[in-house]
């Protein structure tokens, strides 16, 4: 078998996401959902692997600006929509393509590479480390009381559609992209991502919903959600799905939450895929009602190391020698002395002794500053070779709050 690698000829974006459609089983995607990756698709970054003239392999990549610790937002590659048909897994066809991406990443001058991934353990081979959690919750309104900021009974609320109110709530988003790191600075024409709403796949709830938080006659926060009517012999029993959920002020996002604990109807929010350290979980009377689930969601690899320790910045003063592997990407490999601050930084190769040794994928996991360097030691993936150097860095590549990717790709 000679599988050759060919960038995605856009008049044959069709067959293309057919084949990944495949690979996921089969199901086809919405014309809503399809429309929109059509859009968004960058054919010059896509791959097709080719076996003859079938289609057996599809990867893409997004050109996205990511937030890190310090504020910065740093070009970033967002692996997406790949897909191997079933006919040819195990025979190199993955391992060409991610060799082929991460070339393409290197050449673009992109210091970071990322994805979400539908089997995580697939890409820790290819360097990638998981570098945050997401959060999912089920709360029973019936039994869980709220206590919100103060403030909160002066912020007003208004219902609005959601596509009427996209250009607001963006620009409440945008503002908070620095604030937290992980969060991706959306380009043109993902603004509608949020919005996509199929009716086949509400699941019985109503269409998405939008409500505004505004002070002073400015929009400081949204809620975007559903809710799915549901009704037993007691009453009614409706779901509040929450979608997205983002504000300004504490004010503002209290008073966001208590309106969605106060709909008539329900007596359940369900959320996806919130900040593990999002601030209701200390407005309500009892946490444990309230049924948080954690699991793993951005994947982050250092594409050029250099670079990307450079980028960001350190909640402590650090200087350490790293000891790096990386047999996938093996111009990272080597010694590099990062020094750096809550001012800035410099990662230079050194000939000096190393102070600790670990691999890309560890560096992945703990560059967003929300998985310990001490936690991966204490995993056996990180070593210390100079007694106190761990603590020092692992404290220094921590973030003040968790970073968190808002939406998939």
């Amino acid at each position: 078998m000679t599988i050759e690698l060919r960038v995605l000829d856009p008049s044959r974006w069709d067959e293309w996401f057919g084949k990944l459609e495949l690979a996921f089983g089969g199901v086809r995607t919405s014309p809503e959902e399809r429309a929109l990756f059509h859009d968004l698709t960058e054919c010059e970054r896509s791959i097709v692997a080719w076996d003859g003239d079938e289609i057996v392999g599809t990867a893409g990549s997004f050109s996205f600006r990511l937030s890190v610790p310090g504020g910065a937002v740093v070009p970033a590659s967002g692996l997406t929509m790949v897909g191997v048909q079933p006919t040819h897994r195990r025979r190199g066809v993955l391992r060409a393509m991610m060799r082929r991406q991460l070339d393409d990443v290197r050449a673009a001058g992109e210091p970071l590479a990322v994805l979400t991934a539908s089997e995580p353990e697939i890409y820790g081979r290819f360097g990638y480390g998981t570098a945050t959690f997401a959060a999912s919750a089920e709360i029973d309104t019936t039994r869980v009381r709220l206590t919100v900021p103060e403030g909160a009974d002066g912020v007003a609320l208004r219902a609005v559609e959601p596509e009427a109110a996209m250009e607001a709530c963006e620009a409440v988003y945008a503002r908070r992209v620095t604030a937290r790191p992980g969060m991706l600075e959306r380009r043109p024409g993902w603004e509608r991502h949020p919005l996509l709403d199929p009716e086949g796949e509400r699941g019985g709830a109503s269409p998405l919903r939008c409500v505004l938080a505004e002070r002073d006659g400015e929009v400081t926060g949204y809620a975007r959600f559903a809710v799915r009517p549901d009704w037993d012999a007691a009453g009614p029993k409706g779901v509040v799905i929450l979608r997205d959920l983002e504000a300004l002020d504490p004010a503002s996002y209290g008073a966001l939450w208590r309106f969605l604990f106060d709909l008539d109807l329900t007596c359940t929010i369900q959320t996806g895929r919130r900040p593990v350290d999002d601030p209701w979980q200390h407005m309500v009377s009892d946490i444990r009602r309230c049924q948080v689930r954690l699991r793993d969601d951005l994947h982050v690899r250092p594409v050029d190391l250099g670079a990307a320790l450079t980028a960001r910045t350190y909640a402590l003063p650090v200087d350490v020698v790293l000891e790096v592997t990386d047999p996938f990407c093996p111009w990272n490999e080597g010694r590099w002395r990062l020094t750096g601050d809550a001012k800035g930084a410099s990662c230079e190769r050194t000939a000096d002794a190393p102070e600790l040794r670990l691999g890309a994928r560890e560096l992945g996991s703990a560059y967003l500053g929300g998985i310990s360097l001490s936690a991966l030691a204490g995993a056996g993936r990180v070593e210390e070779l100079r007694p106190g150097a761990l603590a020092g860095a692992s404290a220094a590549f921590l973030s003040d709050v968790a970073p968190w990717l808002p939406h998939g790709f």
